[in-house]
Parts: C-alpha cells; structure tokens; sequence
C-alpha cells in the first residue's frame, strides 16, 4: 500500500507537521472589551458597541480540563485559514465528526488536518490537508494513529 507523506515546511526532516502543545491557565479572567458587531463595509462608530466583555476562558473554552493550545508549524492547512504561528485551541473531549478539523497523532508525530470518513468502510480513513502542495495521509490498521483532539478555535496574529 502506497501512502503519501506529508512534509513539514521544512522538508529535509522527513517528519509530520509539528504542533507544540501549551496547557492554557484557567484560574484567572481576563475581560476585554468586546464590540459584537463589526461590519466588514462601511465603518461604524465602535464606541457605541463596546457593552460587553470577551473572556477567552469564559466564552471559547467549553471543557478547561480536556483543552490545549498548540502553535502551529508549517503550511500544509493554508487555505483553511491555519497558518505557520497560529494557536489552535483543542479540545480533547469532543468526539470527532466528519470533515473536523482534528490534531492526530500518527505514528509517533502531531498533525493537524482535516478529518476524511468517507472510506472508513474501506478500511482506512484519510487526513485531508488544506494546500495542494500536500497529499492526504492515509491511514489504515497498521498506522499507529489516534485523533488527539478537536480544532475548535484558532488564534492568529496579525502584527
């Protein structure tokens, strides 16, 4: 069986996408400010929105002790939007679903990809990158893989 492999940006090292692993601090709050609705037209006065707060433990973190942050490393989830440096905040205690955007670990490496179950009747599943560049990972029986978490937010920077 022929499986593709998927490089890192930095192809010499044969190895999976890398993401790092961060443990988040749940104990403290942090409000900010939040403006809940910004039009991407005309500008509007953001003053007039600023009633409420954005706390990231309250309002994107469901499951504080199933959750992690990783940055991401590499280029193979670009056209979704997941670039080199993003945070992607995973939740472990979701149950993964088709088309997911998942952390996996295969065969003792992360990658973050999106979640292929349509040929799981086949007998294998894939992990679908988001850039041509990349070709999907297919895994079967004899890959040690298990699907780590659950991408439910991502945090980039801008500047």
């Amino acid at each position: 069986m022929n499986k593709a492999k998927d490089n890192n940006s930095s192809s010499e090292t044969g190895t999976i996408e890398n993401i790092k692993l961060l443990k988040g601090e749940w104990l403290s709050r942090l409000s900010l400010a939040l403006a809940p609705n910004i039009k991407a037209g005309f500008p509007s006065p953001a003053d007039d929105y600023l009633r409420d707060s954005l706390d990231f433990n309250r309002d994107l973190i469901k499951n504080p002790e199933a959750t992690f942050y990783g940055r991401v490393s590499g280029d193979s989830m670009r056209d979704a939007g997941i670039n080199e440096g993003d945070i992607a905040v995973i939740d472990r205690s979701l149950q993964p679903t088709d088309g997911d955007v998942i952390v996996a670990y295969v065969n003792e490496e992360f990658t973050i990809k999106y979640l292929d179950l349509t040929h799981k009747e086949e007998g294998y599943i894939e992990l679908r990158p988001a850039n041509p560049d990349y070709s999907p990972i297919r895994i079967d029986g004899t890959d040690n893989f298990r699907v780590w978490g659950v991408v439910v937010w991502t945090i980039k920077q801008w500047k």
